[in-house]
Order: structure tokens, then sequence, then C-alpha cells
């Protein structure tokens, strides 16, 4: 899709919502899009759905466009009505209505006239009195606290009753959570991902625009460290658009660049407008050349196709459209720099960068981008923590894989792990978290146990086509262990896989992963891999090399992994 003019960004939003008019109920204020299970009530669900919109809704208004303004007026008198069969509800601790109400707040704080100024007294007091809740109850301390400092700063605003302490007490949280050279800890998580870019930075930004006048200071730090952060996070995307599957949260697929229109938003510009319009238009093509639709063209759970497995429990058939923020752009003027500039390349970026805070080093192959981490996650989550977080290895072209189940290989899918099975058992043990890391400049060494009784210490060492890994093992039982190349897309043009002697390879037209181990009877070997294990393509198959572990000794084992992208 060609996306140069602002006329082309607003087309691509209609494009992304326009299936989403006939879902609406009839009092506007829920939308019903799916009927598989998440972790809160239908109310909340439906109340997610009619939200999210809003991200590109409130940009399209504030930029000069028009379009869905009557369906918002109605949903929000009639959603905060007690009286009304609507009614999102009251609220309890922790309550994802709370998440919502961040895009209700940037609508009253950007484009009141659109929101509230049509409303009447009585329904303005039912929309202030139902955001005002979210002082009134407990929410997690992390990117959360986000959603509080927005709606009270909407409701000073306009006038109506805030609490200045919470709305004081969240910043200094999200004050605490800063660590330096741009980044942030999302609240007491040690795991880097997109919460950093698209939830701790983006709402800075908002931020740094809403209250210039009122907190000139602490907006000039948003917008520094968002400098400063942009430098490293631009290493996440390759030069045909994708970006980096890691982490959580990935169903909300084209959000991964929603910094960069946070970034244009606010002023910035130490990376040209040009540059910016280049990640932004790729990115959000790449998006539309995957299976991210279903008939009606409603965005499904998954990634580059529909897929529950790969899904948080968090995930409702709303959740995705919180990619509408990286269409936050729509909000720039017409005169804005960006509208006239020419899409632009990525600039000239390391092959090997050091990602200190990030706990990552980045690798560049060709049109590949690979990110080494050291293993650094919460020990439980919110679903398949060790696969989004752990593997030695992920990449913008082989995706990666989500277990099926712990038992067996082909239902564990462990690409890019090394998987130990114990003699007499089918259960697959994996690299959950490291105990201990270090990241250097060329190199990422981590210890970690897959099960109590079996230690490793792992060097990772990236290399000219592809990496090294270097792993020590002690065991206190006989096992096989199976380290594991990058998954491979099977039922693809000439597609070929092989093993034979140390080494095996699976490649089709576009992919090749071969792997070359040494060690005790190191013996290439191929994992089918369960359907709908991969993020990025629903058939794969995963090179691989096994070494026999005997108990009591000490292992030292070498893989070499090459991939190419033809």
């Amino acid at each position: 899709m060609k996306l140069e003019t602002k006329e082309d960004y607003r087309q691509l939003m209609f494009q992304l919502l326009d299936p989403l008019k006939p879902l609406y109920s009839n009092g506007c204020a829920r939308l019903h899009l799916g009927d598989s299970g998440v972790t809160y009530p239908a109310v909340s669900m439906e109340m997610e759905a009619f939200s999210r919109p809003l991200w590109a809704l409130v940009p399209l208004w504030l930029g000069g466009g028009k379009g869905y303004e009557e369906i918002y007026v109605n949903g929000l008198k009639n959603g905060t009505d007690p009286l009304h069969g609507e009614y999102w509800g009251g609220f309890n601790d922790y309550d994802q209505r709370f998440v919502e109400m961040a895009a209700i707040a940037s609508g009253l704080i950007f484009t009141p006239e659109k929101l509230w100024e049509p409303l009447e007294d009585r329904e303005k007091d039912n929309l202030a009195k139902w955001l005002y809740g979210i002082n009134e109850h407990i929410i997690p301390d992390c990117n959360w606290q986000f959603f509080m400092i927005l709606v009270n700063v909407a409701l000073q605003k306009l006038g109506y009753p805030y609490s200045k302490e919470k709305l004081l007490s969240g910043l200094d949280k999200i004050e605490s959570y800063y660590i330096g050279d741009g980044w942030y800890r999302d609240g007491g998580s040690s795991q880097k991902d997109y919460y950093i870019s698209f939830a701790m930075h983006y709402y800075g930004l908002l931020y740094s625009v809403a209250m210039e006048e009122e907190d000139p200071k602490r907006c000039r730090e948003f917008r520094e460290r968002a400098k400063i952060f942009a430098r490293d996070f631009i290493y996440w995307f390759d030069e045909n658009g994708a970006a980096l599957p890691f982490g959580r949260s990935l169903s909300y697929r084209f959000g991964e660049a929603a910094f960069w229109s946070a970034y244009l938003f606010a002023g910035l510009d130490d990376i040209s407008p040009g540059v910016v319009k280049g990640i932004l238009s790729r990115h959000l093509n790449w998006w539309l050349d995957q299976k991210i639709f279903d008939r009606d063209g409603v965005l499904t759970i998954g990634y580059a196709y529909p897929n529950l497995i790969m899904a948080e429990r968090y995930n409702a058939p709303g959740s995705p459209y919180w990619g509408m923020k990286t269409l936050l752009c729509l909000g720039l003027p017409d005169s804005h720099p960006f509208w006239s500039a020419k899409a632009e390349p990525l600039p000239s970026l390391d092959n090997i960068k050091l990602l200190k805070q990030a706990d990552m080093l980045m690798h560049r192959i060709g049109s590949d981008v690979i990110a080494y981490p050291a293993g650094v996650c919460e020990k439980y989550g919110h679903g398949h923590v060790p696969e989004k977080y752990s593997k030695f290895a992920y990449s913008t072209r082989f995706g990666f894989s989500v277990a099926r189940s712990q038992i067996v290989l082909h239902e564990n899918a462990p690409d890019s792990s090394l998987a130990f099975v114990i003699d007499g058992d089918d259960y697959v043990f994996v690299r959950k978290y490291s105990d201990q890391y270090e990241v250097l400049e060329d190199r990422v060494i981590s210890s970690w146990h897959p099960f109590p009784g079996i230690e490793v210490t792992t060097t990772i060492v990236p290399q000219e086509y592809g990496h090294l890994r270097i792993h020590e093992i002690v065991s206190q039982y006989d096992c096989t262990a199976y380290d594991c190349g990058f998954a491979v897309k099977k039922f693809a043009e000439e597609y070929e896989q092989k093993a034979a002697g140390t080494a095996a390879l699976v490649s089709n037209r576009e992919q090749c992963c071969q792997v070359t181990g040494e060690g005790p009877c190191a013996t290439g070997f191929v994992i089918e891999s369960d359907p709908n294990t991969n993020v990025l393509y629903p058939n794969a198959a995963i090179p691989s090399v096994s070494y026999r572990i005997k108990k009591g000794e000490t292992i030292r084992i070498e893989t070499q992994v090459k991939s190419s992208i033809r």
C-alpha cells in the first residue's frame, strides 16, 4: 500500500477500522469481536474493543480528519451512564477497564471538541466520575501508572475533580523505573520488551505534549530520554520493515512501531522525518502482507497469522487494536515535514551492537536482524515466558516458536534452545531464565539450569554468517541434549531438510539454517515441530544436533549455527 501522504495514512486507518462498524452495539458502547476467552469478563472485553480504536481516531480528529464521532460520543455517554443497559460498570482492583481509560483520556486531552463538548452536563458528570474510579482502586506497579496519570491530566484540564496526589505518586513511580541510557524497567519486571517503547516512552511523550506548560522540566526529560532510546531501538527493525518478534504482547503487531509516531508527535527530529517515515511505512506494509485479518477484515489474535497458542492470557478479541497507537502520526499538522519527506532507508548501523540496558546483543546478517538476549525474564508470567524471552536467538526473518506442550520434542518446538530429555522421560527442559549473565561487546554468557541437577554455562558468540554456541554442562542424570537452530518454514518452494553426521540443515527458497556440532556423540537431527508453534508461519522444521550427556561428567559441546536469507 502506498503510504506517502497524510491521506494515504488516513485510508489505512479506515481500512483497519471500517470492518468494525457493523459490530458496535446499539448504544455504541460495546464491541463484540469474538468468543475466545480471557482473564476478564465480557463487559471489559467489549469495552476494550470499543476503546482501542481511539488510539487512531483521536489523532485523526486532531489532524483535521473526520469519522466515527457520533459512534464515540454515544458510546461514551451510554457506557458511563449507570442507568443505561450498556453501562461499563464499576471497578475491581487491577481492573482491565483502567487500561482502556488511557485512550479515552487522550481523546479528552487532545480533542475535547469531539468527545467532551458534545456531551450534556449530566453526561459529562457521569464520564468524569467513571474515570475518577481509577484513583479509588489498586493498579499494578508498572506501566499502568501512566493510565492513572493520563486520566488525572484529562480531568484536571477539563476542570473536574482529579487526584493531584495520585498524579504525582504515579509520576514518581515512573521516575523510579528509569534505569538510564534511555531505558526503563516496566515496574518490577526485569525483562525489556516492547512495553518500554509502546508504553513507557509512548505515554511519556504524550504527557510531554499535554503538560508542556504545567510541567516543563519533566516533559523535557521524557523527550530527552526518548531521543537516547531511539538510537538503540532502531536496531530492532530490519530493512524490509519487520520488527524483532521478541517478548510478550506480540498480538499488538504493528504496535511495535508506535514509538516512532510518538517520537514525531513530541517534536523529536534527531532521527530525520524521512528515516522515521521509512520505518513506519515499511513496517505497516510488512504487516499488511501478513495473514492478520479474518474474512471480515477484523484483526485476529496471533502474530503473522491467527494463533491462539502463542497468545497471552490477557489477549481478548479486541486486544490487537492496541496497534492503532502507531497511527498517532495522523495527529501531525499538514505542514509537518513527515508528510512531505520521502521514505528513506535505515541509516548505517553497526553489524553487531551491544544494547546494554536491554541485556542483549543485536546482529545484522544481510536483511535479517538477530537478537541474542541474556535470558532475563520473570519466572512466572502471562504465558510462554521462556519461549518469548529466553531462547538464545530471535530473528525478524525466522521468528521463534512457542511450545504446544513440554512433552516430546515436536510439541515443545525448542528452536534456538538447548533442550534436555532425561533418559526414561518424555519431558523437554530448556532455559527458562538465567541465574547469572553477562552481555559483552562480542558475546553473551549465561548460567542457567533447565532442571534441578543440570547446570549449564552458555556462551553465544556472533559470527559473520551466524553464531557459535559453547555449552559447559554438568548433569546428575544421563540425558540427551538437542542444540536447535532456527525454525524454517515448511511446505515452501524448494523445501529441503537433511541430517547427516554431525550436522543438520533445513532450507527453502528464501531461508536456510544449518547447525553443526562438536561434542560427545554429536548427531544431526531434524525436529518436525507441531503446526502453529512458530509465530511467523504455521508449519516449520528445526535443524538440531543431539549430544549424549553422561551423569557426573563435565561436558563441553560446541554448535555452529549458520543462517541465511535468500
